[in-house]
């Protein structure tokens, strides 16, 4: 087996001007250097020379580019301006029905930023271009469209392309591991019977896979004199949450990169973008409008999709209506449900975990409930912060959720999946954002996108509605919108700062406002 290392250009629209090979060529163990376009590479005998190999590389190499635009602190102002425009995609499609004139209207903006899979371990695959058959051993999720990929990259008929599933380094959504696919196969063609292992580093991992789309969201809401919500409105920015190779090449990195480039062909605005933004709740009118936009950033599919931002802004702002209302959160969703099993669950959660709206000094708890796809496991979850007023900052201290997924096969399974997800979706939203500038993605480390330390993550507890006389329901992503809707309700309820931007860090609490 030999090794190979891929150097990828310093920002998504740059070009390869010049590279000196023949200085790469004499270093210890170095047995190829591979220019095609802007995809550039080096294979050695050892892993070690092609690390030395590729860090001389990026010294070397000259690049031309052009800034990315918008700029961070523009991106959000420019989703709003230059998204396309709203078209209705759920909802009762009714919106000039007149709003009463004794209703209370309610507005509010969310955000939520790029954020990363993060797979601790970065991706790797290898390629071997022997017998006039190519063989990629890979850790994707999807060996039939990573071979149709591949068979489109390096046009090769499918018949001789086998894709073998190998464990690796976490792979879900849609992260790195087939991109790497792509860069074995090219680079096993360039060494004939010899296996050639492609490994990520951290750098290309962070850099360059698939993000979450960044998304704005926009709600309006009225409210008639006894505290019902009338009418409902949310209206969604964001970019693809689908952009999976699926036999086109374009969709892979080094696809984009080579001398004759394949063109990438979005993933299109799939239901990914609006997945959850039509509440589930009994309101007399509701709508969700869509506002397509490109942004500067490659998006694809991160857990949950478009949900998590959608059930963040829905369920935060269930709280505002709440509190506009004078009611008690938990009451004011369950009067405005008819589903009798999302009833049980926040009722179940109610017991489990104790509710009520005594307020108790430097802390502060949140509720919210969804099901989630509107079609699939109902989770309620109770978050509890504790603030430290001396450093102005907070902690998160438990997670309690609740989840019906009809039939429980197995319960353990779908308590430590919930866990897991409790503890990733509360990691999102108090910390993850992936930063860039116009030259480069900053977010290149553990130390420049920060994560979940071990001291960081709260208690748990899970408990499940069995229902072996139903159908079991989809359990794997439930609790990822709910979460981040409880925390920012705890965080008000500890503080009176209402946050409407994720991540929901401590320094965008009005610590004023705190008695």
């Amino acid at each position: 087996m030999v090794h190979a290392r891929v150097m990828r250009p310093p920002v998504y629209s740059a070009r390869l001007v010049s590279l000196q090979t023949d200085l790469i060529q004499k270093l210890p163990g170095v047995l190829k250097v591979v220019i095609n376009g802007n995809f550039a590479a080096v294979i050695a005998s050892q892993e070690y020379e092609s690390i030395k190999a590729l860090e001389k590389m990026k010294k070397l190499a000259k690049w031309e580019s052009k800034p990315m635009t918008p700029l961070q602190d523009q991106l959000y102002a420019d989703m709003v301006k230059n998204g396309s425009d709203g078209e209705i995609v759920e909802g009762d499609k009714n919106v000039n029905k007149a709003v009463s004139e004794n209703a209370i209207t309610l507005e509010a903006e969310y955000k939520r930023p790029y954020q990363m899979h993060g797979s601790i371990g970065p991706s790797c695959a290898v390629g071997l271009w022997k017998d006039d058959q190519l063989t990629i051993w890979s850790h994707t999720q999807g060996v039939y469209p990573l071979r149709s990929t591949v068979s489109n990259l390096v046009n090769i008929p499918l018949e001789k392309i086998r894709v073998i599933g190998m464990p690796g380094a976490g792979c879900y959504g849609h992260n790195g591991a087939d991109d790497v696919g792509g860069d074995a196969a090219l680079l096993a063609l360039q060494m004939p019977g010899k296996p050639v292992r492609v490994q990520w580093m951290r750098e290309d991992e962070h850099k360059w896979e698939p993000y979450g789309s960044a998304m704005v969201l926009k709600i309006k809401a009225s409210l008639n004199a006894e505290g019902k919500v009338m009418s409902w409105q949310t209206d969604i920015w964001s970019d693809t949450h689908s952009s999976r190779p699926g036999g086109k090449a374009g969709h892979l990195i080094a696809g984009r990169h080579l001398e004759k480039p394949f063109a990438f062909e979005g993933g299109g605005y799939s239901g990914g973008s609006y997945r959850n933004a039509l509440p589930l709740y009994a309101f007399e009118t509701k709508n969700v409008a869509l506002h397509n936009y490109k942004g500067p950033l490659r998006t694809s599919a991160l857990r949950s999709l478009g949900a998590y931002g959608n059930i963040f802004a829905l369920e935060s702002f269930m709280d505002e209506l709440a509190v506009k209302a004078g009611k008690d959160p938990v009451q004011f969703r369950l009067e405005h449900l008819k589903d009798d099993r999302a009833k049980e669950v926040i009722m179940t959660l109610v017991t489990k975990a104790g509710w009520n709206l005594k307020k108790e000094p430097g802390a502060g708890k949140g509720f919210a409930f969804a099901q989630y796809k509107n079609n699939a496991s109902y989770f309620a979850v109770k978050a509890e912060v504790k603030l430290d007023r001396a450093a102005k900052t907070y902690r998160l201290m438990k997670l309690t959720g609740v989840i019906d997924s009809g039939q429980a096969i197995n319960p353990d399974g779908i308590i430590n999946q919930t866990s897991g997800g409790m503890i990733q979706a509360a990691s999102w939203t108090m910390l993850e954002q992936v930063n860039y500038s116009a030259n480069s993605v900053e977010s290149q480390s553990w130390e420049t996108y920060p994560i979940f330390r071990f001291e960081d993550v709260p208690d748990t507890e899970v408990f499940v509605i069995d229902r072996p006389e139903l159908e079991p329901l989809g359990a794997g992503e439930a609790a990822q919108g709910p979460v981040s809707a409880a925390i920012c309700n705890a965080i008000f309820d500890a503080t009176g700062s209402r946050l409407r931007e994720i991540p929901l860090t401590p320094e965008k609490i009005d610590w004023s406002k705190i008695s």
